[in-house]
């Protein structure tokens, strides 16, 4: 464990032999006599300590020459909080990499969009990895290949092309040389196409409360382009040209199975990694609340709360230019009217700031002061389509509440707390312990524990 040391080595000790929840997905077990790696919530025999070396990546196992555990599968485990506090360039790179950047682009492409040389990049992945960037790439690949192995109705061709593999042969031969074992030793036989479906199941760990995210969803939806029941959740969606659909629920405690519709395979693994993030499955929501109810013990009414998400930050944006000063339901008709009014045929994705920038507002029932904000931010939009919401402050009309509000549920951040809220400031008459100092670094769940109460 010399790199990255986030977790001493007595606690990793403790918390494998007490296989301990809290620390699934933080640390991975590596066990010397049997060549393999596991989450330490592992369910087989512990072995001896001088048996045992820990990993902070699953990457880093696999350099090592362990081959992932076919019970405890850490290709499912939750992402791990390891990089956190080292360089944000670092990490910046792990993220796209993590999301197939490597798979459309080169290293120096990604070195120049990260505004260091290919040679800073190597070193930084040899520092706190000890390995290049394309090994890591190929390690994420083959991982997210077994976790579609073990979760997914695809079929193995389908699963080689989706993580990222060119041909059906590269993909088997490099999954036998790093996991030593094929893809059809690893496929279960109770993953099989029911209906023409194709679904992937999505692990997470601590409570969610769905029954709170799908009324969060419902109130909020666009006719058309979503549509939520008391058990579903279900959208339209575009991601990186690619067309489709996805249906997401519980199937057990854990788990959240994802039926999906998609034009291009090979988008899957942004899929995934855009719903995680959507759904907020990677935060250690016990830790986050053990926090809060230290600050204030009634403000969790309901324990499991997590950020409900919407597709991307022109989204998120959009829905909150069109919700100042006005309630949900006013918000929600505008925006309504506003979908189907550029996507009057059939709605099967949201509206492209293009769209909205060419189009004549005149039919929308709000000033023209935020008409003409709405303009100006989807101007800006196809201008800078990946800037940073802070930016927006420059655009007339967009202040904090709206560039916080974006970047809640744009981008999921973990420490937005919206302390100029409406029902936040009245909800806070009730916890005046609570601010913005106070609730960070987990602004964002407080800001909806707030809301739970109303």
């Amino acid at each position: 464990m010399e790199r990255v040391p986030t977790i001493p080595l007595h606690e990793c000790q403790k918390a494998r032999q007490a296989r301990d929840a809290r620390f699934d997905g933080r640390f991975y077990i590596a066990v010397k006599t049997t060549g393999v790696f596991c989450r330490p919530i592992c369910p087989a025999n512990l072995p001896k300590e001088e048996n045992v070396t820990y990993f902070f990546d699953k990457a880093q196992a696999l350099k090592a020459g362990y081959r992932p555990c076919l019970r405890c599968r850490p290709d499912s485990a939750p992402n791990s909080w390891a990089w956190k506090g080292v360089e944000t360039t670092f990490l910046r790179a792990v993220k796209l990499i993590e999301q197939g950047e490597l798979q459309l682009y080169s290293l120096n492409d990604l070195s120049q969009r990260l505004g260091i040389s290919d040679r800073y990049l190597r070193h930084l992945f040899q520092r706190y990895l000890g390995m290049p960037p394309k090994q890591y790439a190929l390690y994420h690949q083959l991982m997210f290949a077994k976790q579609l192995l073990h979760s997914s109705s695809m079929s193995v061709t389908d699963i080689a092309f989706a993580s990222g593999f060119t041909s059906v042969r590269r993909f088997n031969d490099a999954f036998k040389q790093v996991m030593r074992l094929t893809p059809t030793q690893v496929r279960k036989q109770e993953y099989v196409i029911r209906n023409n479906k194709n679904y992937i199941d999505l692990a997470f760990k601590g409570p969610l409360d769905w029954e709170y995210m799908l009324q969060f969803y419902r109130l909020r939806s666009i006719e058309g382009l979503e549509y939520v029941s008391d058990k579903i959740y279900q959208r339209n969606f575009v991601i990186n040209g690619a067309s489709g659909t996805f249906i997401i629920y519980p199937i057990r405690a854990g788990v959240l199975r994802v039926e999906f519709e998609l034009s291009d395979h090979f988008q899957l693994r942004a899929l995934v990694n855009q719903l995680r993030r959507m759904f907020d499955l990677d935060s250690d929501i016990l830790t986050i609340e053990n926090a809060l109810q230290r600050l204030t013990p009634k403000l969790i009414k309901r324990s499991g709360i997590r950020i409900p998400g919407v597709w991307d930050t022109w989204e998120a944006g959009l829905r909150a230019i069109l919700g100042q000063q006005v309630s949900v339901k006013a918000a929600i008709t505008q925006l309504n009217l506003l979908v189907h009014e550029l996507r009057s045929e059939k709605v099967t994705q949201f509206p492209t700031p293009q769209e909205v920038s060419q189009a004549d507002l005149s039919f929308l029932r709000m000033p023209e002061s935020r008409k003409q904000t709405l303009l100006s931010f989807a101007e800006y939009m196809q201008e800078y389509p990946e800037g940073q919401c802070d930016k927006w402050l420059d655009i007339k009309g967009i202040g904090p509440w709206t560039v916080n509000y974006a970047k809640l549920r744009g981008t999921s951040e973990a420490n937005c707390f919206l302390q100029g809220d409406l029902v936040v400031k009245k909800v806070l008459m009730q916890f005046p312990e609570l601010n913005s100092e106070s609730v960070s670094p987990w602004g964002s769940y407080a800001t909806f524990h707030c809301w739970s109460h109303v």
